[in-house]
């Protein structure tokens, strides 16, 4: 049987869920030629957007997925306070 912390796990899944949803949403944005000046910037605005977009989404699967695999390796501790042995003279 498999020790798992199963809060870590369901944590480190719903991080890995949530950056594969961010990912999926991303549109990449289209240029055109003979795009006027503010339509330039509103592109290079949407771009810069989307790779801020896909960043996040890298970082939530990137720790989520650090997650799940040290929620393979935690375990619980008892909750019973441990006497400390006087030192013998």
């Amino acid at each position: 049987m498999i020790l798992v912390d199963k809060k870590i796990l369901a944590g480190g899944l719903a991080m890995i869920l949530a950056g594969v949803i961010v990912f999926a949403t991303v549109e990449q944005p289209v240029g055109e030629s003979g795009m006027t000046e503010e339509e330039i910037i509103d592109l290079m605005l949407a771009e810069d957007n989307n790779q801020a977009f896909e960043l996040l989404s890298g970082i939530l699967i990137g720790t989520g997925f650090l997650l799940v695999l040290i929620s393979f390796g935690a375990r619980r501790r008892d909750k019973v306070k441990r006497k400390e042995k006087s030192p013998a003279e």
